[in-house]
């Protein structure tokens, strides 16, 4: 059986590739699933271990761009001498601690995304799609499928891969980093692999085996950021490629899902506050899909199975957060739920995986991370609260059922490796090396009350020896919007300024989801302005509290995340000295009025409709960034912007950056001599796609920019990126 990866929420993660002015990944605009995609890294200095992502998974309803990372320098693993095979009745937990003892601890690189199936790992080597035995896979010993550089594209990369079930075919979605365009290349499997067929623009794909023991590829089609159809395609002798579904309303789109047992497909419809699944059975895929449940204005359900039941993670009911409800596979309807596990308050679903008994949940609970698995047979709950310093789960790719293998990490700290074993009842660790980040850094949870009395959690990180710490930078991050968590990934520019000095603050504002679906509810549309509040509240406790002060703080945000500091920056300017943006959404009225843009419409749920209801219009122009530009001082802005961004146009950061700079100019000349101008600085990149996480140019630029701005020396810092980044 291919390998499944965990749950519908982090295999949707890059099947949405439209919605939300965002990248990530991750992880539904209530549900927050994981905070982004991983690819499969190898083991080098940190033990970091192998993500097989096999599909990826969501970060909540809104897009999310993949990473494709950096590798430190350009060693390969030193392979160690008289190495010895691993015994094959060894499982999979020990192999894995077993490699992580023999690894050398002086590098890590991050690898592209691959699948493991049968006795085979495919994967991206090079400029080429290839397969190797399992057991050689971290050797270079593979038979090369398909040569990407056939596609004529500038810097292909492979985004995600399928395997037919009986190994007959392989197809592949292939992108580029300057672009959001994909196409999905079909390959069959022989002695000398050929390309069958490609398909451009596709978003979602799974492979299904038909009565006959045909391969049947069923795959969703993206057109202008928007995803309604679903095909399905047969090759070989019998080809046939025929549109099988087409949803009318704009404001849904469309993903596949195959359940981690690839007993149905599942083809899930949804806008940002609701939802609507069917299933095709995967023994039988030509015939008519059943429904589960006809949409219903404001419930949001996501199906896996197991043992000829259905488990469904839903808000319906009181209350409106996630709880996971079951069925009969033959009696899907919403009369027939029957509630099966409960959330705490404040806690949000990142993912879900089933396994033949158990059924383990990975929450997020008052901003720090659990693991609860339930007992299938007798209904038990084991919770199991995780170190207080990791951030952010990274799933991993399972097919043995008696283990459940993850990974954590946080923006300073690479994965670390955990396996739950079932018949234990235990969670265990990596052994080995430890990050010596650990003893230098510390990580503190914080709360900030807003000025409504909400409290507003943050995850500050600065180094254990760090004396005075009022005196020292700081930089702030904010999102607020989708009911997306706030990004804490690895992010080795962010370990790079804890060395030298910096404090990091998380600020988790409302708007985004990391206290539940209600945190997003209390932030979007009409109460957007709590999410602005809640950030000022936030970087006030921290200047109370001696972390740095405001000639020291930066703030920092991508995409939406643009809307509350450039809010910030027009309501309180002299709480930060500089700011940085990336793909930054600032104007909100004029975008939100403009229906011919491909996501305005799906969008109506979180901004509002200024077009038709004046209320909505009348809030937005409250906090728009670009209606309230002012005769002011304002903090020093450097925006990074794509020229061909279909997401937040360039159009709108352009009208923004020449009436900010037209304004502080303006205000300048009031002020007169002595006045010290902001640098306004905007950099327009090549290429159409969102965010690029990982753009060495990019990541250089912003903290020259940072260092200059506060007067600081930036010469160890570089070098010391240098130990990530290939420059």
């Amino acid at each position: 059986m291919q390998q499944k990866t965990k749950l519908f929420l982090q295999a949707l993660k890059y099947s949405i590739p439209h919605l939300g002015k965002c990248m990530q990944k991750q992880h539904l605009n209530h549900y927050n699933f994981a905070d982004h995609y991983y690819n499969r890294i190898k083991l080098k200095k940190y033990h970091l271990t192998k993500c097989l992502q096999n599909k990826p998974k969501i970060s909540e309803l809104a897009r999310n761009i993949p990473s494709r990372s950096f590798s430190c320098k350009d060693l390969q693993p030193v392979k160690q001498e008289n190495e010895k095979p691993l015994p094959e009745n060894m499982d999979a937990f020990e192999k894995v601690r077993t490699k992580l003892e023999t690894q050398p601890q002086e590098e890590y690189e991050i690898i592209n995304v691959e699948v493991k199936h049968g006795g085979f790992v495919y994967y991206q080597e090079g400029c080429c799609l290839v397969r190797s035995k399992d057991e050689e896979a971290d050797n270079d010993n593979y038979e090369v499928l398909f040569n990407l550089e056939e596609l004529k594209l500038d810097q292909p990369f492979i985004d995600c891969i399928r395997v037919a079930p009986d190994e007959k075919y392989v197809a592949a979605k292939i992108r580029t980093e300057d672009s959001e365009a994909s196409t999905c290349v079909i390959i069959k499997l022989s002695d000398q692999p050929v390309m069958e067929a490609s398909f451009p623009n596709v978003s979602s794909f799974e492979w299904v085996k038909d009565e006959e023991d045909e391969d049947v590829l069923f795959y969703t089609f993206q057109r202008n950021l928007r995803c309604h159809d679903v095909y399905r395609a047969t090759f070989g002798d019998n080809k046939r490629n025929e549109r099988f579904y087409t949803e009318k309303d704009p404001s849904y789109f469309v993903f596949l899902y195959l359940t981690k047992d690839s007993r149905f497909l599942t083809i899930n419809i949804m806008n940002k506050t609701t939802s609507e699944v069917w299933l095709i059975d995967g023994l039988s895929p030509w015939d008519p899909p059943v429904l589960i449940q006809k949409r219903i204005h404001g419930v949001l359900y996501y199906v896996e199975h197991r043992d000829d039941e259905l488990y469904i993670l839903t808000n319906v009911g009181e209350p409106t957060e996630f709880k996971l409800m079951r069925t009969a596979a033959d009696t899907p309807a919403i009369m027939n739920w029957d509630l099966f596990f409960t959330m705490k308050r404040n806690t949000k679903v990142i993912d879900l995986d089933m396994f033949k008994d158990h059924c383990v949940l990975f929450l997020k609970h008052s901003n720090l991370l659990y693991v609860n698995v339930i007992g299938l047979a007798d209904d038990s709950v084991r919770s199991l609260k995780l170190p207080p310093w990791a951030c952010g789960f990274i799933m991993d790719t399972n097919s043995d059922p008696k283990n459940c293998p993850f990974q954590l990490c946080s923006p300073i700290r690479p994965p670390k490796y955990y396996t739950y074993k079932f018949a234990e009842g235990k969670l265990f660790e990596e052994t080995g090396h430890e990050d010596p980040i650990t003893k230098t850094s510390r990580v503190l949870r914080l709360e900030a009350k807003s000025k409504d009395g909400k409290l507003v959690p943050m995850t500050v990180f600065h180094k254990t020896d760090s004396e005075d710490l009022q005196k020292k930078p700081l930089l702030v991050h904010v999102y607020g919007a989708y009911g997306m968590d706030l990004k804490m990934n690895f992010r080795p520019e962010r370990r790079v300024l804890v060395d030298d000095g910096w404090i990091l603050a998380y600020c988790h504002v409302r708007g985004g989801g990391e206290l539940g679906l209600q945190w997003h509810a209390d932030g979007r549309l009409t109460k957007k302005l709590n999410g602005l509040a809640d950030l000022e509240a936030c970087i006030k406790t921290l200047h109370g509290q001696g972390f740095s002060q405001p000639s020291l703080t930066t703030l920092t945000a991508f995409s939406a995340g643009g809307v509350l500091a450039g809010a910030l920056c027009n309501s309180n300017p002299e709480l930060v000295r500089a700011v940085t943006l990336e793909a930054p959404f600032l104007d909100v009225l004029n975008t939100m009025m403009d229906t011919t843009l491909p996501l305005t419409l799906e969008e109506l749920e979180e901004w509002g409709n200024p077009s038709s209801d004046e209320k909505h219009k009348n809030y937005i122009k409250r906090y728009c960034p670009y209606q309230n530009i002012k005769p002011q001082h304002y903090p020093s802005i450097h925006i990074t912007a794509y020229e061909n961004d279909e997401r937040v146009p360039l159009k709108g950061i352009v009208s923004y950056t020449e009436k900010l700079k037209e304004t502080i100019a303006e205000h300048a000349k009031d002020t007169g001599e002595g006045y010290q101008t902001p640098n306004i600085i905007l950099d327009i990149q090549p290429g159409g796609n969102h965010v690029i996480e990982d753009s060495h140019k990019k990541i250089t630029a912003q903290i020259k920019f940072l260092y200059e701005e506060l007067g600081l020396d930036s010469t160890s810092v570089f070098e010391d990126l240098k130990k990530y980044l290939k420059f």
